[in-house]
């Protein structure tokens, strides 16, 4: 065919030449050549098909991987809305669990290591912190530095089970980093203090560039101070998610006594020891 279309006519084939082309093409069988050109046009059709439906398949991946990235960005129910160009508002939840963790002593351990050491070192923490929030009813909110805020009860409520789901994740985690070891610095053994407080939080999306969900609200800071007013591998709980553990049943609890909480005064707290076979 490009033969034909060439611009200089003395290049261009017979018909005697092409009528042996399209014989050889039909191996030998004399069709004319109208039948030859339909018989290449269902040909191209079949063939394009095929093309579509793997280009589209492609898509399809390609767009679940893109799905699969933004759902552990963004809760996905938030993230839907986003992508149709929906405004999120605020949200109250009125009973919600919140965890706070981070290392004992990351400053003059980080000071140990390389800024490519320390990177390493919070990613294998957090890849381990990562497996076992995937078995539990909970949201991570955040990592900043060394601090690690999930969330029970948002932005799914769970009835009362996000106490509960928060106890067994604290627990989890000190277990899972009794085992944790730092690369480049095996003698070490790394130690995490741990705070949980419940009640009410808002949610909202910030900002339009990076759009983040975040959290805000008293018990967003109360959760902090249990964990900063806390000690290495202790779980330490508000009273009110000591109450609650409570008439839930099926966990250990000790009163810790009176503790000077910033900002709140003397407040009674608890450490969560373990949970009931």
């Amino acid at each position: 065919m490009k033969d034909c279309w060439n611009e200089d006519p003395e290049a261009r084939p017979t018909f005697i030449g092409i009528r042996k082309t399209l014989r050889a093409m039909n191996q030998g069988k004399q069709l004319n050549l109208m039948d030859n050109m339909i018989q290449m046009l269902e040909k191209y059709a079949t063939h394009l098909e095929e093309l579509v439906d793997e280009r589209t398949n492609q898509l399809i991946e390609e767009k679940r991987k893109t799905d699969q990235l933004l759902y552990r960005l963004l809760p996905p129910s938030v993230a839907d809305q986003l992508k149709v160009g929906n405004q999120i508002d605020p949200e109250l939840f009125d009973d919600t669990t919140v965890f706070f963790s981070d290392i004992v002593g990351f400053t003059p351990l980080a000071a140990r290591l390389t800024p490519l050491a320390v990177v390493q070192l919070l990613n294998d923490l957090y890849t381990l912190f990562d497996s076992i929030i995937e078995k539990h009813d909970v949201y991570k909110v955040e990592t900043i530095g060394d601090g690690y805020l999930v969330v029970s009860g948002l932005p799914k409520r769970n009835g009362r089970r996000h106490v509960t789901e928060i106890a067994d994740l604290a627990l989890e985690f000190l277990s899972g980093i009794s085992n944790f070891h730092v690369r480049d610095l095996p003698d070490v053994r790394l130690q995490i203090r741990e705070g949980i407080h419940t009640g009410p939080c808002v949610t909202g999306v910030v900002g339009s560039i990076m759009p983040r969900y975040c959290v805000f609200g008293d018990t967003i800071n109360t959760a902090s101070r249990m964990e900063s007013s806390g000690t290495g591998s202790h779980i330490h709980i508000s009273s009110t998610t000591n109450d609650a553990l409570i008439s839930l049943g099926g966990y250990v609890t000790e009163c810790r006594g009176q503790v000077e909480i910033k900002g709140k005064g003397l407040q009674t707290t608890h450490w969560l020891l373990r949970k009931l076979s």
